[in-house]
C-alpha cells in the first residue's frame, strides 16, 4: 500500500483545507474585488482586492448594506449610480456598470472601476444573493494603451512601424492640400547591413540599428515621423516643406551624419545610406504611390554607387 509522504517543509496539503477555505484563497489571490451581498443587500463576504480598493477592512465593512460601501457614481453626469448588486437580485440577471463608473472609497477618494454583478441562486433556483466583481479601469486603459503602442511602433527601435508611418502620412496629404503646401517621403537603406550582420552576428547588428535610429531622429524636425520599414529600411516624412530643398538638406544633413565610423559592441562599422525621395503632389497623391516612388528612387540610388540621394522624377 503506498503511503503519502507528509510534507517536510511545514506547508499544508490542500487536502487539509475545506472548500470554503480553498474559495477563501481563490478569491483572496485574484487581482479583481469580489464582494458578495445576502438577498437585503447587505454585504456578507468581501475578498483582499475589494478592501483595497473600497478602503473598507472586513471587520468594518460585513453586516452593512453594500451601498454604504460600493457607493458609485456616473463619472460624467456626477449622478449617485444604483448598487449593480441589487439591481442584479430584483432584476434576475447579470448587471454591468456603465462606462465611466466611479467608486468612492472610504477615505473619500475615487477611482473609476469596471464591474459586473450576477445574482447568486441556490439549488432551488431562487435568488439568494449576488455578487460583485469589479478592478480599477485604469488598468485595463494603460494595457489598451500599451497593447495599442505596440501595434503602432517597432519593437527593436521604438520607431513608428509603416502602419503608424501610412497613416500619419494620408493625414499629413490632407494638411498639405488644406495649407497648400509640399512634403517630402525619404526612403532610406542601409548599405552593406547584411554584410555586417553576417560578419558580426545579429545582436551586433540589432545594436546598429538602434544607434541608427538615434541618429536618424536627430537629423529631422520634431514634426518629422522616422520610421522603421523591417530589416535595415527607414522611412522619414518630411510634413509641410516649402521646397524640394528642404529634403536636400535633410538628405545631405543623413549622408553626412554617417560618414564617419561607429563602434558597436566594440567593432568599428562604417555604415552608409541610400536614399530615394518622392515630392507630394508632383510624385503622388496618395501614400502608396508616394511610398512606391520613394522606395524606387531609392534602389536607383543603390545601383548607381549607393551613398546618396536621388529624386524619384530623376529616375523616370
Amino acid at each position: 500500500m503506498s503511503r503519502t509522504t507528509p510534507p517536510t517543509d511545514g506547508a499544508i496539503p490542500l487536502g487539509e483545507f475545506s472548500f470554503e477555505d480553498m474559495a477563501k484563497i481563490t478569491l483572496d489571490a485574484i487581482g479583481d474585488g469580489v464582494l458578495v451581498v445576502d438577498p437585503r443587500g447587505d454585504l456578507i463576504y468581501l475578498n483582499r482586492m475589494a478592501e483595497k480598493l473600497t478602503g473598507w477592512s472586513s471587520e468594518e465593512a460585513l453586516g452593512r448594506p453594500v451601498e454604504q460601501i460600493f457607493f458609485i457614481f456616473d463619472g460624467v453626469t456626477r449622478e449617485r449610480a444604483k448598487s449593480p448588486a441589487l439591481r442584479a437580485i430584483n432584476e434576475g440577471r447579470i448587471v454591468e456598470l456603465a462606462l465611466g463608473s466611479v467608486l468612492v472609497r472610504r477615505d473619500g477618494s475615487d477611482i473609476a472601476i469596471e464591474d459586473s454583478a450576477s445574482p447568486i441562486r441556490n439549488r432551488f433556483g431562487e435568488i439568494a444573493g449576488a455578487v460583485i466583481v469589479f478592478h480599477d479601469a485604469r488598468q485595463s486603459g494603460d494595457a489598451m494603451e500599451r497593447m495599442h503602442h505596440l501595434a503602432q511602433h517597432d519593437f527593436l527601435t521604438g520607431l513608428p512601424n509603416r502602419m503608424l508611418l501610412t497613416e500619419r502620412l494620408t493625414q499629413a496629404i490632407g494638411m498639405a492640400v488644406r495649407h497648400r503646401k509640399q512634403l517630402a517621403l525619404l526612403f532610406l537603406d542601409l548599405d552593406y547591413f547584411k554584410e555586417i550582420n553576417d560578419t558580426y552576428g545579429h545582436g551586433v547588428g540589432d545594436h546598429l540599428l538602434q544607434e541608427v535610429a538615434v541618429s536618424i531622429e536627430a537629423c529631422v524636425r520634431g514634426t518629422d515621423t522616422v520610421s522603421r520599414h523591417g530589416g535595415d529600411e527607414f522611412v522619414i516624412l518630411l510634413a509641410e516643406i516649402e521646397e524640394r530643398q528642404d529634403a536636400i538638406h535633410v538628405a545631405e544633413k543623413l549622408l553626412a551624419q554617417f560618414a564617419m565610423p561607429r563602434i558597436i559592441d566594440g567593432h568599428e562599422l562604417q555604415v552608409n545610406l541610400s536614399i530615394g525621395i518622392s515630392v507630394y503632389p508632383e510624385n503622388g497623391a496618395d501614400a502608396q504611390t508616394l511610398m512606391h516612388n520613394a522606395d524606387s528612387a531609392m534602389y536607383t540610388t543603390k545601383g548607381n554607387g549607393r551613398n546618396s540621394y536621388r529624386f524619384f522624377e530623376t529616375v523616370s
